[in-house]
């Protein structure tokens, strides 16, 4: 019987131990498998939400320009910045290395251009715009609205989109809010545009108001279809045209949608400088101080300095690329034509003092030559000099305001360039 008992004993104890040890490797799973489950999920997500940061690092006192820092997946942008525009998926007549050697932090493409030719699907089977073209920093796209209503021959407008014919050959096509995003995450680009009607200047209140609901309905639309895609950063688009009540109530609607950015459409169509700042004053305190400003289509030296004392961020326009390909440089003491028979026989650089490739080797007489016999080579020498001059602008900016000496430097430079530059 005493044997018996002591059989038990230890059977039992050997039973709790056992008990113990499942009961301790059980907790011990069920702790890795959350701090498994945390590290994988809840990281993951956070990492992929973290992978654009927008922080503001210096805000002038006298005014409301501001330096910032922009985080993307494929590198930074400081603001303020200006963006090159390559429609095509190429700043026209320049490389990606010459872009970047220059200080390119970001460039801008087309979707509607893109969308009709090669095709979305194609880029994206190409690898998406940064691998088709080889250029590995930051990439905007706009969403095609200005392109669909001032090139296409347009055929029906409604809240559901746009039927429009091609402008390169005839081809209909049917434009959504929807789609409009689509194409933009086909062709892989990190800042992306929520689909807008542009009311072209001039225009009355009433179609700029239609304009501007239907903008609303559009990026409600988009924003369901980006939501999820960290990989992307959506910027919604105020509209309004020069009406300053519907700019008041565009701009608070966007806000109210809390997009990561915000842009600001439907200027620079045609409108006076003096109604185009005002727009930029009525919707600027609306404007989320922790969100980056995009100022589409914008980029003379002018309003590039009146709109950063503004509070913009960042700004795309063609206007130095396209004014180079016909003769046009920028210098400090305003914009010159080196068509002009003048420069035939004047060796010196387009400007003293400037550092581009352009300037440090080549004189605006042989400029001329080749500009007057329409060498290619004079298109790209002069597209490099105007590109280099507003991003050694954008950095000059950004190294004012820092020094708390914005409006003294803006001032400065307006009384030499003079607002003349269009």
């Amino acid at each position: 019987m005493l044997l018996l008992t002591e059989d038990f004993c230890g059977v039992f104890h050997f039973y709790l131990r056992c008990v113990s040890v499942v009961i301790s490797l059980l907790v011990q799973v069920q702790v890795d498998s959350r701090i498994w489950f945390k590290r994988f999920f809840y990281s993951k997500s956070m990492i992929k939400k973290k992978q654009f940061i927008f922080k503001v690092v210096r805000q002038d006192r006298q005014t409301k320009a501001r330096v910032g820092i922009l985080r993307t997946p494929h590198g930074v942008i400081h603001t303020p910045a200006f963006v090159p525009v390559g429609t095509l998926a190429t700043v026209k007549t320049m490389t990606p290395e010459e872009l970047t050697a220059m200080g390119t932090d970001v460039i801008l493409a087309n979707a509607y251009h893109l969308y009709l030719q090669p095709g979305d699907k194609i880029v994206k089977k190409l690898g998406g715009l940064h691998k088709m073209m080889q250029w590995d920093k930051p990439i905007i796209t706009d969403s095609g609205g200005f392109q669909v209503f001032s090139l296409a021959k347009l055929n029906r407008v409604t809240d559901r989109g746009v039927e429009f014919q091609s402008h390169l050959d005839g081809s209909r096509h049917f434009l959504t809010p929807q789609k409009a995003i689509q194409i933009q995450q086909n062709l892989g680009a990190d800042l992306i545009m929520s689909f807008d009607q542009c009311s072209l200047y001039p225009c009355s209140k009433k179609l700029a108001k239609e304009a501007m609901e239907r903008t609303h309905k559009w990026a409600v639309l988009g924003k369901k279809t980006w939501q999820g895609n960290y990989r992307q950063m959506l910027f919604g688009v105020i509209q309004g045209g020069v009406f300053p009540d519907l700019r008041q109530e565009s701009a608070k609607f966007i806000t109210e949608l809390d997009l990561p950015g915000i842009a600001i459409g439907g200027i620079s169509v045609g409108e006076t400088r003096k109604q185009m700042y005002q727009v930029l004053d009525v919707v600027g305190p609306f404007l989320p101080k922790s969100k980056p400003r995009h100022l589409l289509g914008v980029g003379s030296p002018v309003d590039l300095l009146e709109s950063i004392a503004r509070g913009m961020d960042t700004f795309d326009c063609v206007l130095p690329t396209r004014i180079a390909r016909n003769g046009a440089v920028y210098t400090r003491s305003g914009r010159l034509n080196l068509r002009n028979c003048k420069f035939a026989r004047d060796s010196g650089p387009i400007e003293k003092n400037c550092r581009c490739y352009t300037c440090r080797n080549f004189s605006r007489g042989y400029l001329r030559h080749l500009l007057v016999t329409k060498e290619i080579l004079g298109v790209r020498l002069t597209t490099i000099h105007n590109l280099y001059f507003v991003l050694s602008l954008m950095r000059r900016t950004r190294a004012a305001i820092k020094q708390g000496k914005f409006s003294a430097f803006k001032r400065n430079f307006l009384k030499k360039f003079g607002r003349k530059d269009v």
